[in-house]
């Protein structure tokens, strides 16, 4: 997922905002009160964060705007595909937990993947509101922002949606599934 350049083709920049729109409009119970027009104009003057939501594209999560901080003046777009993003599944929590397994390494950490790919893991409380406007991670599980008090203890904290109800759960950071990723969220 490294770039070097980290900057997107003219080409690529029109596919990907044409897909932003198309995902915007498509669902608008998502960003009620939201214009296009704004969300397209900041995002087309910050290419560096064009990258990041083209890297969140390709990887699946299918981000899409969920929220604006009216403080900061940021559209926030989170990971919207139905499951855990396809390409960043088969991964522990972080790096120390990667370095800590001894055997059958996953090839990454979802804390690493998030920085390559220049966004942030969902909190607990990000995670719980992104469940208020669908159904996310039914057959899938979603590493999230875990408390330094649990991480120094060995453990890492996931969330999925079972029985119309969300649930967050512990586990080894070393521990990798084929059914969990993460999902993240980017201000613009």
């Amino acid at each position: 997922m490294k770039s070097t350049n980290n900057k997107l083709t003219t080409k690529e920049i029109s596919v990907l905002l044409a897909c932003l729109k198309f995902r915007f409009e498509e669902n608008r119970n998502r960003h009620k009160g939201i214009e296009w027009t704004k969300v397209q104009a900041k995002l087309e003057a910050d290419t560096k964060k064009l990258w990041s939501l083209n890297a969140m594209e390709i990887t699946g999560g299918e981000p899409d705007v969920i929220d604006f901080d009216k403080k900061s003046g940021e559209f926030i777009f989170y990971d919207c595909a139905t499951e855990s993003p396809k390409n960043r599944r088969s991964i522990c929590y972080d790096k120390e937990a990667l370095e800590a397994r001894k055997e059958n390494k996953p090839k990454n950490s979802a804390v690493e993947m998030a920085s390559e790919i220049g966004i942030e893991l969902l909190s607990e409380a990000q995670y719980r509101a992104l469940q208020e406007i669908g159904n996310f991670d039914t057959k899938t599980s979603s590493w999230i922002k875990t408390p330094d008090e649990i991480r120094k203890l060995g453990g890492a904290l996931f969330c999925d949606r079972r029985y119309n109800q969300v649930f967050v759960y512990h586990n080894g950071a070393e521990s990798y599934y084929s059914a969990r990723g993460f999902r993240g969220l980017l201000r613009i």
